[in-house]
């Protein structure tokens, strides 16, 4: 079975957020860690996995991911923080 993450990713300081949707969570987390895509990400050193939620529709991930990205950052810091109140990297734990 394939599944599809929406993600969200911030800085060192938590003060950017980036939210995303890939097929490959732990591909898709080495390459923002090693600052492989020019852009967004790269510029502001996002790199921090905070948020994950696993889907096996990616056309329910990608309505998902535009959902996100379309609210407040109020709205995203509280999705992250019911499932990771501590901001914890989530990417030293993907297997």
């Amino acid at each position: 079975m394939k599944y599809y993450f929406v993600y969200i990713l911030t800085n060192k300081s938590n003060k950017v957020l980036y939210t995303g949707v890939t097929n490959n969570i732990q591909r898709r987390y080495w390459e923002h860690k090693n600052g492989l895509h020019d852009g967004f990400t790269r510029q502001y050193k996002v790199n921090k996995l905070v948020y994950i939620e696993k889907y096996e529709d990616v056309r329910e991930a990608i309505k998902m991911e535009k959902y996100i990205k379309g609210k407040t950052r109020k709205f995203k810091v509280g999705l992250i923080e019911k499932t990771n109140p501590d901001w914890v990297d989530f990417g030293c734990k993907l297997k």
